[in-house]
């Protein structure tokens, strides 16, 4: 993916076509006020809303029959605006606010565009207890039980590992937690630092300003793996680190008080999601960042059939080419 795409006639008509097929039609958007949002300083992040959602409690091994959870909503760019800062107010990685607005400059977006804010998701299948991380849409979500046969979820977006050093696939607990982490640094990490910038530490002391670390880390049973805040927020939403999981600062701070010791996990790989909401089946595509599986129709039909829904190959591509990772109500078969 480009980190600098330029503004085309093109890609401001595919959003505005994406917009009004969006609010024409789908129960997961709807127009909302512009947010008075102050400057974007570090400040007003720590200070940003959060959102905690609800899911009927499923069997285990099915799918709950509400599994799509947010409402997508739209933001109009004011002077200074770039998609980073618009995301992380958001709570968005920089992978899916680009996604969903194609063709539009992500560091000089033109004052008074209307952005799509794609603060929907569906809800990665089969587990919906504890942590489950989904690979390709670089997002994170926390289950834990809530009242009355409920369960409550928490999302964040995370920056993930750089093609050569992929972000692993399979089960993991949560073995421990830290507060300011002192940074070990592996020796291979430590040569590249070594050849790049003439950095040749064997660790970075916990609370240091470039600690990569951050303030919080949840340590992995598949070590050296953990789930950690950044020194470089800009990160969220890319293939940057060395495989663990970082979180914006603030999500972390979110999330480290929530999470025990022994939280169960799972780092899974699904561009394409099938959910529920309101009786009807709903679609999300993302991009396959690791090139891991077949194409994505043949890969929906499967995810379709495990979901017990019925779709045809046709519609199944018109929904995967507008998707832009927003769920797409799809037709009954």
């Amino acid at each position: 993916m480009s980190l600098h795409r330029r503004v085309s006639s093109r890609g401001r008509s595919v959003v505005a076509a994406l917009a009004c097929i969006f609010f024409a039609g789908c129960a997961l958007l709807h127009r909302t006020r512009e947010p008075e949002i102050p400057p974007y300083v570090e400040a007003t992040f720590a200070r940003k809303p959060f959102q905690t959602y609800t899911i009927p409690t499923p069997a285990p091994g099915t799918i709950p029959a509400e599994s799509v959870i947010g409402t997508v909503g739209t933001y109009r760019v004011r002077q200074g605006d770039t998609f980073m800062d618009v995301a992380r107010y958001f709570d968005l990685g920089f992978n899916e606010i680009v996604e969903a607005n194609p063709g539009i400059d992500p560091w000089i977006p033109p004052v008074g565009t209307q952005l799509v804010l794609p603060t929907a998701w569906v809800l990665p299948c089969c587990t919906y207890d504890g942590l489950v991380l989904n690979i390709p849409e670089m997002r994170l979500y926390y289950y834990r039980p809530g009242p009355g046969g409920t369960t409550t979820v928490i999302t964040h977006p995370v920056g993930l590992g750089r093609d050569d050093r992929r972000t692993p696939r399979g089960p993991f607990t949560v073995r421990g937690k830290t507060v300011n982490p002192t940074w070990i640094i592996p020796a291979s990490i430590r040569q590249e630092h070594i050849k790049e910038r003439g950095d040749a530490r064997t660790s970075i002391r916990g609370g240091a300003e470039d600690n990569p670390l951050g303030k919080y880390r949840l340590e992995l049973s598949i070590a050296p793996y953990s789930i950690h805040g950044t020194d470089i927020p800009w990160g969220i939403g890319m293939l940057v680190s060395h495989g663990c999981a970082r979180l914006y600062p603030e999500d972390i701070a979110r999330l480290f008080p929530l999470v025990p010791v022994g939280t169960p996990g799972q780092f899974v790989y699904q561009p394409v999601k099938i959910g529920m909401r309101g009786g009807a089946s709903w679609l999300e595509a993302d991009e396959d960042i690791y090139k891991y599986r077949p194409p994505l129709v043949p890969r929906a039909v499967a995810t379709l059939r495990r979901s017990g829904v019925a779709a045809d190959g046709a519609q199944l591509r018109a929904a995967i080419g507008t998707s832009h990772g927003v769920p797409v109500k799809l037709k009954p078969g």
